[in-house]
């Protein structure tokens, strides 16, 4: 007991040497209501622990002072062998060495603690016994789900941490400090130059003004590491090769449905052994990671759903990029993921559309609170007469079929409007138009 104090005693000490880094601050804020628990969940190295920098900062600023702050990362080597039973030394510490804070009101970070069984037990006491704002981030899933008990449940504010957005990316990399308000020739040519890097290079902050091929091996280092901490040893899975085949078929395939028993057969005629309960227990935890997001076909008939499979993006197109050759047919899978993801980030349930005629729309988005919905076609390029005239009569068809008044297609670089209802915008003006209403 007496060594994991000093552990503990020493982590302390080193945050409060340690100076906060500079960091691009993050389109997101904590909802801190008094007796709830901040959950912050995203994928591996999304930047959810400079996202609770970000709110250290921001303390300080305000007149909090650092040493009313405790921070712990449960994935430091000096914490192995940490257990249930060793959660109340945190406190014995944190006090015995600031015992002036006892009865104020102090703010714990703890990061990645779903590593420690029981947690839940020990921040629900937190919450009732002590005078604490918790901050907890996690890369499951299922800190708002079956790892949260039912003592937690109703007791924790869930805020999802991505990689950059591209007003984010913007903001990093110093062209823009806010979404520009008009789109004159400098701001549109800085916007297209910008959209392209952001396609290639992706949100992921250590990806950032990297060299191309030190990008894509820290790329794929995170899905090795997703693989690995998230999945593996989490999950005690052992089919690690069946793992990675059905995270490169994904990826390949990305923004198409995704049928378990199509892979499952491909598995079986390469002589690789496998089960379909198993695939579909993989499916579940790569999602669980946050590496992917189903989008399940809108539809209230179950059998239509099992007709047509769920379609499954990549968080990052970064990522994709790293882990599969570029071409100009997955160039347009790229803007559609793109697309996909800041819907998600906007605060929207996605679904796709398969019509009555057998046409497709991309996405059929409803806004979680105010319940907004709209239509959303993505297509390469107007000069593809075939392709973006499919696209046209696919999104014409659910607008038909659903009552929807207008519609949108969100291109590379091609603007117009067809007749009185449907616009054609291209990707670097959506995002930032997209982005400046869900942010205000």
């Amino acid at each position: 007991m007496a060594i994991m104090k000093n552990v503990i005693l020493q982590l302390i000490d080193d945050f409060q040497e340690r100076n906060l880094p500079e960091l691009v601050s993050r389109n997101r804020n904590f909802p801190e209501i008094k007796g709830k628990a901040d959950v912050v969940i995203g994928m591996r190295r999304a930047d959810k622990t400079w996202f609770c920098y970000q709110k250290m900062k921001e303390m300080l600023i305000s007149g909090i002072k650092k040493e009313e702050m405790l921070y712990l990362n449960f994935e430091d080597d000096r914490l192995f062998g940490f257990n249930v039973n060793h959660f109340q030394e945190i406190l014995d510490v944190y006090f015995g060495k600031y015992p002036e804070h006892r009865h104020s009101r102090c703010y714990f970070f703890f990061d990645e603690i779903q590593r420690i069984a029981q947690w839940e037990m020990f921040i629900r006491r937190l919450l009732d016994t002590e005078n604490l704002q918790i901050f907890i981030t996690g890369s499951s899933s299922k800190l708002l789900g079956s790892e949260i008990a039912s003592s937690l449940r109703g007791r924790s504010l869930p805020i999802e941490i991505f990689p950059f957005s591209f007003g984010e990316y913007l903001k990093f990399h110093g062209l823009f400090s806010e979404a520009p308000k008009t789109f004159g020739m400098n701001t549109a040519s800085i916007l297209r130059k910008a959209v392209k890097d952001y396609l290639d290079v992706g949100g992921f902050p250590e990806a950032q003004k990297r060299e191309r091929n030190l990008r894509i091996e820290i790329l794929q280092g995170y899905i090795d590491s997703v693989l690995l901490k998230d999945i593996v040893e989490r999950y005690n899975v052992s089919n690690i090769l069946v793992l990675k085949y059905l995270v490169r078929n994904i990826m390949n395939a990305s923004g198409g449905q995704f049928s378990v028993n199509k892979f499952f057969n491909t598995m079986k005629s390469m002589a690789i052994k496998c089960t379909k309960n198993s695939l579909y227990e993989y499916l579940d935890h790569l999602m669980d990671a946050f590496l992917f997001y189903k989008v399940p076909l809108h539809s209230r008939s179950e059998k239509s759903r099992m007709i047509h499979p769920a379609k499954i993006y990549t968080i990052d197109t970064g990522l994709l990029n790293a882990m599969t050759f570029r071409n100009s047919y997955n160039c347009g899978q790229l803007l559609e993921n793109m697309v996909f993801m800041h819907l998600r980030r906007g605060g929207y349930d996605v679904e796709y559309v398969h019509t009555k005629d057998g046409r497709e729309t991309d996405f059929f988005i409803q806004h979680r609170i105010s319940g907004e919905t709209q239509l959303i076609q993505v297509c390469r390029e107007m000069s593809d007469k075939k392709t973006f005239e499919r696209e046209l009569q696919g999104l014409k068809s659910a607008m038909g079929e659903f009552s929807f008044p207008t519609g949108t297609i969100v291109t590379w670089d091609d603007e117009a409007t067809l007749g009185s209802d449907i616009k054609v915008i291209p990707i670097w003006k959506w995002l930032v138009m997209f982005e400046r209403m869900t942010s205000g």
